[in-house]
């Protein structure tokens, strides 16, 4: 029931993507480009899922149990270290060249899209080298 639940709300995450435009690599692009041809409507999707799981987070904070029955565990670290501020400046890079991050370049081979393989190959990459660099 778990996979089946699963598939359901990836699903609808997928086309939540498709339909905001998330993963159209040149809305994104248009978006990050606030003092040339910006499109501010990517900001309003953003505004909008912040709005639509607030509610459920708050409640799993207070009861951090799913349906299921099983618990869920939180990350506990709170900290902007290093690792985190890198990290995010290289997402941000790639997401400007490139204007996709890993959830929409799914979306884009489930389109037809196969030039997203490509950045799916760079971001597979991307892991295998930090986990040999750090170690996790």
């Amino acid at each position: 029931m778990k996979n089946i639940f699963a598939f359901l709300f990836g699903s609808l995450f997928s086309l939540g993507l498709m339909i905001s435009g998330m993963s159209n690599p040149e809305k994104v692009l248009s978006f990050l480009d606030v003092f040339g041809t910006w499109d501010a409507s990517l900001a309003f999707v953003m505004i909008g899922a912040i709005l639509v799981a607030f509610i459920p987070f708050q409640r799993m904070k207070r009861h951090p149990i799913t349906i299921f029955k099983e618990k869920v565990e939180l990350p506990q670290n709170n900290q902007i270290d290093k690792t985190l501020v890198v990290g995010s400046f290289i997402f941000g890079i790639g997401w400007g060249i490139a204007g996709i991050c890993p959830a929409p370049a799914l979306t884009l081979i489930a389109l037809g899209h196969y030039q997203a393989i490509y950045f799916i190959g760079a971001m597979l990459v991307g892991i295998i080298l930090y986990r040999k660099i750090v170690g996790t």
